[in-house]
């Protein structure tokens, strides 16, 4: 067993781990964080995409001792505690982004960093390119793409502080 200290979701976590256990275990089955799932085994899909250090990463093809230290921010974390749904969250409720809802929190954690990264002005185009590692088997994708530009407006208008 191997000890792990890291922050996650703005708290301090530690633990005991076997070296092979991976992020996503950890933070499903230690710390009982069940937003971030597991969608293929095969770090394919997308839907345990988290941000580790600002930047989105698939949590399944990380080790937990290889983030030692590390900034991870998760679903759960990304709204303040008792607060409004962060913009992202919002934009996918209103513009109906999900059926199902399982590869949903990976999404936006995805959205979250494509707008960190490209802007607040998404096109179509570029919002399709950035999901190339996030599947949905529900939505065909026109309402997520419609929810990520809304989204990344809406972070524009004063949500600076929500950009994980």
């Amino acid at each position: 067993m191997s000890a792990v200290a890291l922050t996650v979701n703005g708290k301090a976590v530690t633990g005991d781990v076997d070296p092979r256990t991976l992020l996503v275990q950890f933070l499903r089955e230690d710390l009982r964080l069940t937003g971030t799932h597991v969608g293929c085994d095969t770090s394919q899909c997308g839907a345990c995409v988290v941000h580790i250090d600002g930047k989105a990463v698939k949590a399944c093809t990380v080790f937990v001792w290889q983030i030692e230290g590390a900034n991870v921010t998760t679903i759960e974390g990304l709204a303040e505690p008792n607060g409004p749904l962060h913009p992202m969250q919002e934009a996918f409720r209103e513009h109906h982004g999900l059926q199902c809802g399982y590869c949903t929190p990976g999404m936006i954690m995805t959205a979250v960093d494509m707008v960190n990264r490209k802007g607040n002005d998404l096109d179509d185009p570029t919002i399709r390119h950035e999901l190339e590692g996030n599947l949905c088997r529900c939505t065909g994708y026109h309402n997520i793409v419609k929810a990520i530009a809304a989204g990344a407006k809406a972070m524009a208008k004063g949500h600076a502080q929500h950009q994980t």
